[in-house]
């Protein structure tokens, strides 16, 4: 059994874009204690997916992270996911899981798993880093014992709508610590309400993890609907 820890970007700058379109990045990430937890079976194929945060926006075909990961490292395998992670939430919850096959099958080369998504080299390493790039530049920070209130609604944000929205914004910087939070509420302006929702309760003014949907605060703010987390160390 292969553990699959969140991670959670703290701040994210877009500084650029490639020639071939990919965003260029400047983020802090950190590995946080909520986790999937991935079952292999060698020598068989395909995916099973269940648990508390199981549902259809995990993809089950040839699109899903995990299928790919084993692709990528030549693996064949049967491979069974218990999700506590949110899925479409901005957790990383399917990179984690892809990083997972990585290490289990010895492929840690950055570039190789950036081409997975840009998330997928920090869950390989885990930590706390500095990311850049495409995901694929790390740079180790210490570890910091931190804690996190999270509040995942029930929406999820498409990755590449968002960033999408980002462009047609012209590229905004954010007054706050994401510069992705104006074109997500561009693309799921429900997404206020739950900021909202958050700051009422924890008395402090949430941020968004990534392209969303999940909001989070730093601090132990227990109550329903909400997941507290602590960072933890590298794989």
């Amino acid at each position: 059994m292969l553990e699959a820890p969140a991670k959670l970007t703290t701040s994210l700058r877009v500084v650029g874009r490639r020639d071939d379109g990919y965003h260029l990045l400047e983020a802090e990430m950190v590995t946080v204690d909520l986790a999937d937890t991935v079952n292999i079976v060698p020598g068989r194929s395909g995916i099973t997916v269940e648990g508390p945060a199981a549902s259809e926006v995990v993809p089950l075909d040839g699109s899903n992270l995990v299928l790919r990961a084993l692709a990528l490292v030549g693996r064949t395998a049967r491979v069974h996911l218990h999700k506590r992670i949110p899925a479409g939430a901005g957790l990383g919850g399917g990179s984690a899981a892809a990083a997972a096959i990585l290490r289990w099958a010895g492929g840690d080369d950055p570039d190789a798993a950036a081409t997975l998504g840009a998330d997928v080299p920090f869950c390989v390493r885990g930590g706390r880093a500095l990311v850049r790039g495409v995901g694929e530049i790390l740079e180790p920070l210490p570890h910091r014992p931190q804690t996190f209130t999270l509040l995942t609604p029930p929406l999820s944000c498409d990755t590449a709508s968002v960033y999408r929205a980002w462009d047609d914004l012209g590229g905004p910087t954010a007054d706050g610590t994401n510069d992705l939070e104006p074109a997500a509420l561009v693309v799921e302006p429900r997404l206020a309400r739950w900021r909202d929702e958050l700051a009422e309760v924890t008395g402090r003014e949430p941020s968004l993890a990534g392209s969303g949907s999940t909001w989070f605060v730093e601090g132990d703010h227990p109550g329903p609907g909400r997941i507290v987390v602590r960072t933890v160390g590298p794989a």
